[in-house]
């Protein structure tokens, strides 16, 4: 399975962007999925990820503002991200995650290859 990212650009900051996951290999209908950031300089981290089932964990400095669904009948996962701030900016990449947990630093590391990321750029 390989999943790619889409919606990304420029905002403002307290914008939002709606970031969409769709899979460019196979299907993630039946798979804990996360969305990952990497910003310039830094590594990847999770940000958000949701179960085969529809529950959700976030990482924490960024509850309220990230919101992270699924539609299986459309097979994507979607992002939604609210008052943007510039350290937000990053590319984006979502891929399946090995485990899910409600407890968010518990959720498994990433399971498949990087697919195509998106760029989200937020000017203050």
């Amino acid at each position: 399975v390989q999943l790619q990212a889409s919606g990304g650009g420029p905002v403002q900051a307290g914008g939002s962007l709606r970031l969409s996951c769709s899979a460019s290999v196979g299907s993630f209908a039946f798979s804990h999925v996360g969305w990952y950031r990497q910003a310039p300089g830094n590594q990847r981290e999770l940000v958000a990820a949701v179960s085969s089932v529809g529950r959700t964990a976030y990482a924490e400095s960024l509850k309220g503002r990230f919101t992270i669904s699924r539609d299986n009948t459309k097979n994507t996962i979607d992002l939604e991200m609210n008052s943007l701030k510039p350290e937000d900016t990053a590319v984006y990449y979502c891929n399946r995650v090995r485990s899910f947990s409600i407890r968010f630093t518990s959720i498994g590391n990433a399971l498949d290859a990087w697919g195509q990321g998106t760029l989200v750029t937020v000017s203050s």
